[in-house]
């Protein structure tokens, strides 16, 4: 799961939220109605996905402001995302 998402054995309505918020990271002026609309189909309430589109870009946010500043995480930190 921590090296890449679609490969990992999950359920489908957990791989639609993650599927949302990669293209809300990586492909944002593409989202559309019908994003939030398969969200809903898939049983996520629209409470769940104000709050997951207020984390991605929270953490989208946060981590442009630290890549901008030059802040690099602490080795320990690091390789806990290499393993």
């Amino acid at each position: 799961m921590k090296r890449d998402y679609r490969t990992a054995p999950i359920d489908k309505r957990v791989r639609s939220l993650l599927d949302f918020a990669w293209k809300l990271t990586r492909e944002q002026h593409e989202c559309r109605e019908e994003d939030v609309q398969g969200l809903g189909a898939e049983g996520w309430s629209d409470a769940a996905i104000v709050d997951a589109v207020g984390i991605v870009g929270f953490f989208n946010y946060i981590t442009r402001v630290a890549d901008g500043l030059g802040v690099e995480l602490n080795k320990e930190y690091a390789a806990q995302g290499r393993g």
